[in-house]
């Protein structure tokens, strides 16, 4: 075990927002032996406190599924994926064409773009994003996610409805359980993309990496990785995809692993 990658959201990060101390010990633990860590994500640059606030961690975190590598430490992107503006307004048309009333957003490198009707008024973001209508110049600040999401039905209908219909013009999948939200970002990248180019540099292969993940937008690097972990209770898929299973995360399933893994290196 040379690298653990590790998703957050509802891996090491639960719905409250709080990462446990027990895990937060495993990390360090991890860390002190010389391991490499990385977290890979969903979530945008901006979204990133409970792994600098809780873990400590300066080191590097892929985020957007992929589309961006940042250092935390000098607080700045290193690597990104963009999505040019025809593309966007392409895939819009086709999901328009697919699903009633579907409301858009777009992550860019210096914000987010949300228009109206994304947000349910109760949104955790509601009273901090002022919605606006999405607009070619908003290229400019390089689009790294395209996100649309309809306020009915499930996530994976919503996939399974969208996907094939969008070909190659961009690559879709969904990370949130409950909202039929999906995430659409530069073609032919995922996490497990960009996580074998950061081991790659390393010198770093694939069977020396334990990957940790829960759902469809870890399906890809839980199949790279020589020990990809889906999360107990996870997606279907993404548990389909992995060759471990990691204990519940309400019992602190990947500190469990890593303490694991650590005493068997001893």
């Amino acid at each position: 075990m040379r690298l653990i990658a590790s998703d957050i959201d509802g891996t090491i990060l639960g719905h409250d927002g709080k990462i446990s101390d027990r895990t937060v010990a495993a990390f360090q633990d991890a860390a002190d032996a010389g391991v490499d860590i990385v977290f890979v994500t969903g979530r945008p640059p901006r979204w990133l406190d409970p792994i600098r606030e809780r873990i400590g961690h300066l080191g590097t975190v892929i985020c957007s599924n992929g589309a961006v590598t940042y250092d935390l430490a000098t607080e700045s992107v290193t690597a990104s994926h963009l999505v040019p503006w025809e593309v966007v307004a392409d895939v819009r048309a086709i999901v328009r064409g697919l699903v009633p009333e579907p409301y858009f957003a777009l992550e860019s490198l210096t914000g987010l773009h949300v228009e109206p009707g994304f947000l349910k008024p109760d949104a955790p973001l509601a009273a901090a994003v002022v919605p606006t209508q999405l607009l070619p110049q908003m290229a400019d600040g390089g689009i790294i996610k395209l996100l649309a999401v309809v306020h009915h039905g499930s996530p994976d209908d919503f996939l399974e409805l969208v996907r094939p219909r969008i070909g190659g013009l961009l690559a879709v999948t969904h990370s949130a359980p409950r909202s039929a939200m999906l995430e659409m970002g530069p073609p032919g990248i995922n996490k497990a993309v960009t996580l074998a180019e950061y081991a790659a540099a390393r010198g770093i292969a694939p069977a020396d990496v334990v990957a940790f993940g829960d759902m469809p937008n870890d399906i890809e690097m839980l199949g790279w990785a020589g020990a990809g972990y889906a999360m107990g209770g996870g997606h279907p898929e993404a548990l389909a995809a992995a060759r471990l299973t990691a204990p519940l995360f309400e019992d602190d399933g990947v500190a469990q692993v890593i303490e694991a893994r650590l005493a068997a290196l001893r």
